[in-house]
């Protein structure tokens, strides 16, 4: 059986291009019809870890004398740490330094007082409400330098999780209130991207050694998503 007409090939081309420009609006317009909004959520945790910088400077007539004197402090340091619960693989020298200590402020040349050595450690403390004992110990058995300390959320992006779910929870309700003053519905999502975190934000709260007083506070865990929905009429 025969067709009962056939265009012709131009004919039916251009009735091909045509049809592009009409269906293009039609795809753009669905495709404008989503809202994009920002969702927002902070958890308070307290520091369960501590790292600090600790040491002992010490001075001598000369490089030997300097270097041995510094060496029976340091040596009791180590120890009170020890016995105060510190392990082995917590403790990590940062820095040694031996430099020579010269007059000031005279003519001429400068006159060689002596030496002066440093040896400096990094301590991890991984439990946080020892960190005042530890503290004393240390300054009681000869640490005389004390710098960096730095309070530590160990299992941070476990607890960013909370955080997480509860700013999709934000930014579903933002969307539905948008929505609902438009005249809309609210859709399905269409795409979920987290934006970059703050760093935790400390918030002071005292624990006090006797030696020194030390505020470990808590830190404030911030995620932010932006989320897409679409909307129907």
């Amino acid at each position: 059986m025969k067709p009962l007409f056939r265009l012709p090939l131009s004919l039916a081309i251009a009735a091909g291009a045509m049809m592009v420009p009409l269906l293009a609006p039609m795809a753009a317009r669905a495709a404008d019809r989503t809202i994009t909004v920002t969702g927002e959520a902070t958890v308070a945790v307290a520091p369960d870890n501590a790292n600090i910088r600790l040491g002992v400077t010490s001075q001598g007539k000369n490089a030997r004398e300097a270097s041995e004197a510094n060496a029976r402090q340091m040596t009791n340091v180590l120890a009170a740490i020890k016995e105060a619960g510190v392990a082995d693989r917590d403790v990590q020298t940062s820095r040694l330094s031996l430099q020579p200590q010269y007059e000031q402020g005279k003519a001429g040349p400068a006159r060689l007082l002596g030496f002066q050595v440093t040896n400096q450690i990094a301590i991890r403390i991984r439990e946080i409400d020892k960190f005042p004992g530890i503290l004393d110990r240390a300054i009681a058995a000869g640490a005389n330098e004390m710098s960096g300390i730095e309070f530590v959320v160990s299992e941070q992006s476990k607890l960013l999780d909370q955080a997480r779910d509860d700013a999709v929870a934000d930014a579903r309700r933002k969307a539905e209130l948008y929505a609902k003053a438009a005249g809309v519905k609210l859709g399905a999502v269409t795409s979920i991207a987290e934006e970059g975190s703050n760093p935790p934000r400390p918030v002071v709260q005292a624990m006090r050694a006797s030696a020194v007083p030390v505020a470990p506070g808590e830190q404030m865990l911030r995620a932010a998503i932006s989320v897409t929905f679409e909307l129907a009429p």
